[in-house]
């Protein structure tokens, strides 16, 4: 059996948001996604797998509820990459060996490889193919488990899942995997939703009200979190996920609770960090973002020095434009990506904190030889960014491009899936994020 060397390790999800929420993935998390509508975890799913691809590292897909010709269409150029391995429960299982499905196989060229489980009813024979699958790999295999409904289906009863759940859950976790587990809710009793929870690492709930998509976390081990059962509305367009939270709505006055955590959030600072350069716990923060408490006037004014604002910033919405055609040096202040190793990338917002203008200008350091495993935001406006010094690698969904000093980077709906910078020296980007 695997140490668990490589336990506490942080891995992206491959939604920066969501690794923002969450705090990350960890080496060994089994994550379980309870899905409102069969459809939800999808795209989380498809994010999971390209950043898995980006990385390098072999995942194990396994299917109970799709022909392996539907899964390979979901998957689109995905499918394509020899470190992908497709377990397929459903071509002996719910397909009953038909010879349609089976015909497959004799006409199929793909690059991932393709194995049939030929008696995927039998708990105990499907096992054994699992983890026979895994002992041909090396490193933090990931893993993708879709479903846990269509597994209680094939195998007839909720004991068997819990059976299945308790045993295969520990045995990932020590052998430094990490997996995602699809369950249904409304296939599924409380109880059965409950013990699984008890026994996962991660659970998150996706729901679906009046045609808006919402998160909640409602488990998540080894981390402190802020956000824990707290539902975060987001939208998605193809393997784009915007997360809402941020979002203003119109109002008549200032709210103080939610212009804090603008301006908080802008720095790149958590609640906790905040909480630790004012001098007050980190549920005060919080109480006070929520409207649940009003600070008192020392807090404010440290507050207002944490974050490089005049006390009146957490007054008005934006500083008064007017005379403002200068910025200096001195008014550039340094931000923090939570989702990027620190010492890998320097930032630094170039206009005032409390400034909002139509394009929000930053400088940006990216350290020689680093990879940044995400992009530097996410939003939904458009970016350009200049190369002022160095050389810079960026992946885009599956394609990778070189910037030189002089080119010029304009993303629309793009979220860049890698930075990396292969040169010796320091590469400087001037980034421009345009609302």
């Amino acid at each position: 059996m695997a140490s668990n060397a490589m336990e506490g390790q942080r891995v992206a999800s491959g939604v920066s948001q969501l690794d923002r929420l969450l705090g990350g993935l960890y080496i060994g998390d089994n994550v379980v996604w309870h899905d409102d509508a069969g459809s939800l975890a999808s795209v989380f799913c498809l994010n999971f797998i390209q950043a898995s691809q980006a990385q390098n590292r072999p995942l194990i897909y396994v299917t109970f509820d799709r022909s392996p010709k539907n899964l390979l269409d979901k998957l689109g150029p995905l499918a394509e990459d020899p470190n992908l391995t497709i377990l397929d429960c459903f071509t002996y299982g719910k397909g009953a060996g038909s010879p349609i499905f089976l015909k497959f196989y004799e006409e199929i060229e793909s690059e991932c490889q393709l194995i049939p489980v030929e008696e995927p009813r039998d708990m105990e024979h499907f096992t054994d193919a699992l983890y026979g699958v895994h002992a041909t790999m090396e490193g933090d295999v990931r893993f993708v488990f879709e479903s846990i409904t269509g597994m209680q289906e094939l195998w007839g009863g909720e004991e068997h899942i819990v059976n299945f759940y308790s045993h295969s859950c520990p045995r990932l976790y020590e052998l430094n995997t990490i997996a995602y587990w699809i369950l249904e809710k409304s296939a599924h009793s409380p109880r059965l939703r409950a013990q699984i929870n008890q026994i996962a690492q991660v659970a998150i709930d996706l729901a679906i009200k009046r045609g808006t998509t919402s998160l909640t976390i409602l488990k998540a081990e080894k981390r402190s979190l802020e956000n824990l059962h707290k539902p975060h509305n987001y939208w998605t367009k193809d393997l784009t996920v915007i997360f809402d939270d941020e979002r203003r709505t119109s109002r008549r006055g200032v709210d103080l609770g939610l212009r804090l955590k603008e301006l908080r959030s802008k720095r790149g600072l958590s609640q906790t960090e905040l909480a630790k350069l004012v001098g007050v716990t980190p549920s005060t923060i919080s109480q006070v973002e929520s409207n649940l408490i009003y600070p008192s006037l020392p807090a404010l004014m440290k507050m207002a020095e944490v974050l490089s604002v005049e006390i009146s910033s957490f007054f008005q919405e934006q500083a008064e434009p007017k005379k403002r055609l200068i910025f200096t040096a001195a008014e550039a202040v340094e931000v923090k990506f939570p989702d990027l190793p620190s010492d890998a990338v320097l930032a630094k917002l170039l206009s005032p904190v409390d400034f909002d203008p139509k394009a929000e200008p930053y400088l940006i350091e990216i350290s020689p030889k680093e990879k940044l495993p995400s992009h530097f935001f996410i939003h939904k406006g458009e970016e350009v960014g200049y190369l002022l010094s160095g050389k810079l690698q960026v992946k885009l969904e599956k394609a990778a491009y070189t910037l030189r000093e002089g080119d010029v980077i304009y993303l629309t709906s793009e979220m860049p899936t890698q930075w990396e910078n292969p040169g010796p020296g320091v590469a400087k980007l001037l980034w421009i994020k345009v609302k």
